[in-house]
């Protein structure tokens, strides 16, 4: 393959999002799937600054704990690349939206997860219908 041909396969593979449907067990090929979509993407279009593929890897793996923990089915990751960043829509069967609870760092576990997600985010929705929830989170590029 030429590198023309490379260069345009990079592209394509960065502008088309990625889709993850994960059982309840498989948080860890999640953030895999999002790390494998991250450097894809890095090869057209490199991240602003290093920290923006930690942020999105973190957001992924608490998203997908949080419906591994609270949402009795199946979970859909989807990451896709927007004009200036990442939006990132974690769909689970959980009609109850994510609410942050408090941190007790004494013990218990628990309780930063959802602080982490609206800290990394520029921008954090969750759209509730019959069928669970989704999640939509979009960060910096």
């Amino acid at each position: 393959m030429s590198p023309a041909s490379t260069q345009v396969t990079q592209a394509r593979a960065a502008d088309h999002p990625t889709r993850f449907s994960g059982e309840l067990h498989e948080v860890t090929e999640a953030r895999l799937a999002a790390e494998e979509f991250l450097r894809d993407l890095s090869r057209s279009s490199p991240p602003a600054a290093p920290e923006h593929w930690d942020d999105i890897v973190l957001v992924v793996s608490e998203l997908a704990a949080n419906a591994v923990q609270y949402a009795p089915g199946p979970f859909e990751l989807r990451l896709q690349r927007t004009f200036d960043g990442v939006h990132v829509t974690l769909s689970d069967t959980s009609t109850a939206p994510p609410a942050p609870r408090p941190y007790h760092p004494g013990g218990g576990g628990g309780g930063i997860g959802w602080h982490l997600i609206e800290t990394l985010c520029n921008q954090v929705s969750v759209v509730t219908h019959d069928r669970g929830k989704d999640v939509h989170a979009f960060l910096s590029w």
